[in-house]
């Protein structure tokens, strides 16, 4: 079977070198078995949505030499998908309407993050049924849809190995619809990677605890999933995903200031531990040197003395 993968750039902020790092990862492992790379633009968190991000995160993908295959598929342009799942999970009684905090429901829309959790959601709203919905539209109350978790599956990531982490005490019941009528990420990631026929998904691996949460989904919606790697960050010298704190480290800073491309993938690529030194190199020449087993297990820390040389 031809593999399927996917690169899957967010438009809430520019495109940085560990996006880069994980994009260039994801890349390498389906091109590397002549699999085909889709792109997607997840644009449903419209609050942080920046004007043209999306446009430069494209950009930024061929400045550093990683192509796809098709037309770009654009979330905000498939609702459609998104409602007909919701209506599938509510047939299962498998979601109920909830009423709780609007900052707990916004949260949702974005990817979460490992220590971004917050505490498990009580079951505040778990006795309701789908159809108490009705009163609360009648009575005006505005309402998200949240998913009764009943399991927690373990499963197998092709890098970080066995995982299994109880739904439980990570968070409960998660959301999947807003109360603005737009689907949360763990729904829409679900509905697209099965619609696109994605077969791996190479992602940071601050994003494990979504992975159970997904299975779930896809067992619901009848749904086969991809198989799941997730790859250490980069990091700052406090340890930290990378943020504003730790200097510009944008995809496209870095062009501006005569940054070649070759030069940034070779940095990455001596992080992953393919080549010996961090030299220049296109992403293409990585193909036959590509194994995602030699990533060291540790975050890459970009130090400022590490951008100051790929500056120079």
């Amino acid at each position: 079977m031809t593999p399927i993968g996917r690169l899957a750039p967010s438009p809430t902020g520019a495109q940085h070198v560990g996006n880069a790092r994980t994009y260039l990862v994801a890349w390498l492992m389906t091109r590397s078995h002549n699999g085909v790379v889709r792109l997607r633009i997840e644009d449903i968190d419209s609050p942080r949505i920046k004007a043209g991000a999306a446009e430069q995160a494209a950009e930024d993908l061929h400045w550093l030499g990683l192509d796809w295959d098709g037309v770009p598929v654009t979330q905000t342009d498939r609702l459609p998908l998104y409602e007909a799942a919701l209506e599938q999970l509510k047939r299962q009684e498998r979601v109920y309407p909830c009423t709780c905090t609007r900052s707990d429901i916004a949260a949702a829309a974005s990817a979460p993050h490992i220590g971004q959790e917050g505490p498990p959601y009580p079951g505040t709203c778990a006795h309701r049924t789908v159809a108490d919905a009705l009163s609360l539209v009648a009575d005006g109350k505005p309402f998200a849809w949240r998913f009764r978790v009943t399991e927690s599956p373990t499963f197998t990531d092709l890098y970080a190995g066995e995982q299994h982490i109880d739904l439980e005490i990570l968070g409960g019941d998660f959301v999947v619809w807003k109360s603005a009528g737009t689907p949360a990420y763990q729904l829409a990631v679900v509905v697209d990677d099965a619609e696109m026929g994605i077969t791996e998904v190479v992602r940071g691996d601050d994003l494990i605890p979504s992975t159970p949460r997904q299975l779930l989904l896809y067992r619901a919606l009848g749904l086969t999933p991809p198989v799941f790697a997730h790859v250490p960050l980069v990091v700052g010298e406090d340890g930290r995903r990378l943020a504003k704190r730790h200097g510009d480290t944008r995809l496209s800073t870095l062009r501006e200031s005569g940054v070649t491309a070759e030069t940034l993938v070779g940095l990455l690529a001596w992080s992953c531990g393919w080549v010996e030194e961090a030299q220049p190199i296109r992403a293409r020449e990585l193909l036959p040197l590509f194994r995602l087993s030699v990533i060291p297990s540790r975050p890459f820390v970009l130090t400022a003395e590490t951008l100051r040389r790929i500056e120079n």
